[in-house]
């Protein structure tokens, strides 16, 4: 039996937020066929797949009978622009730590509150109230030690990137990472295509990203990383890593079992991660897939 990506409460969450999601004035007989057809890939998904996976055949299907979906340019021009007035500050402070490189990865944790794709809405509240509050988020010390050491040994290290806004963070991240191990090479991995407000080369270029290190798209409109539909290119570079970062819940659900030596960072958003991690809503995780293979 393969690895079990798909899980209950995946099937629950997608089932509530895509069986009704359609235009109220949708004759009958659409409405009908949609949702038979939303029902329908749930109940064909495999158990080896993810949410993201399958909340992507949803959006086909939506595509297909209703055009397309949210357009999220404009609320990912919003939140990038957003996090740009604060990287002065968040670099000023990094940069006064005791540990620059553990505050970084909080900020960056942090960051990966800014998700249309867990969450419904972006509460800009919280989210002030999670950077202001960012360094009390914990990081395990033991991954932390492992990460470093890691980091000591790699000569390539792919940083494969999740939310708009949050990219400002994972500029500051690798920015940090290359001036405490300039040895290592990183390329960073964004969706091929768009994908709710997920980052892609877009947001790359307009964050600044691209201009310290090389970026590259996956090829794929998935909400994750899923091994089997992304470009070759981006497949060459993650096999070829010695290290691996990658943020987000969606990285997690599509490459958890792969075996590869990822660092996963994410904030616990969804009940389901919650209950998978112990954890309360909004910590932080960063743990390593070669330990976290009995999480189900």
């Amino acid at each position: 039996m393969g690895q079990v990506r798909l899980h209950t409460g995946c099937i629950n969450c997608m089932a509530e937020r895509h069986l009704n999601h359609y235009d109220p004035d949708t004759p009958e007989a659409e409405k009908l066929a949609y949702m038979q057809g939303v029902l329908g890939i749930l109940s064909e998904a495999e158990t080896f797949e993810s949410a993201p996976v399958v909340t992507e055949r949803i959006y086909e299907l939506q595509r297909k009978m209703f055009g397309e979906t949210v357009d999220f340019s404009e609320i990912k021009h919003t939140y990038n622009q957003m996090m740009k007035q604060e990287e002065e500050k968040i670099v000023r402070e990094i940069e006064e730590a005791e540990d620059p490189l553990k505050r970084a990865i909080q900020y960056a944790m942090t960051g990966n509150y800014i998700d249309f794709g867990a969450m419904s809405s972006v509460d800009n509240a919280k989210l002030e109230e999670l950077l202001a509050e960012s360094e009390k988020k914990r990081v395990d010390e033991e991954e932390y030690a492992r990460l470093k050491e890691d980091l000591k040994g790699a000569l390539r290290m792919v940083y494969l990137t999740d939310n708009c806004g949050e990219i400002v963070l994972d500029k500051i991240l690798i920015r940090q990472i290359m001036k405490e191990y300039p040895k290592v090479r990183v390329t960073v991995i964004v969706r091929g295509k768009p994908a709710l407000n997920d980052a892609t080369m877009e947001d790359a270029r307009e964050t600044g990203l691209s201009d310290i290190t090389a970026v590259i798209g996956n090829g794929s409109g998935i909400t994750g990383t899923w091994l089997p539909e992304i470009s070759e290119e981006a497949r060459e570079m993650i096999d070829a890593a010695d290290l691996i970062l990658s943020k987000g819940q969606g990285n997690f659900e599509t490459l958890q079992g792969c075996g590869k030596n990822i660092y996963y960072m994410f904030l616990c958003k969804c009940r389901l991660f919650v209950e998978r991690f112990q954890m309360k809503q909004f910590e932080g995780v960063l743990a390593n897939e070669l330990r976290c293979r009995e999480i189900m």
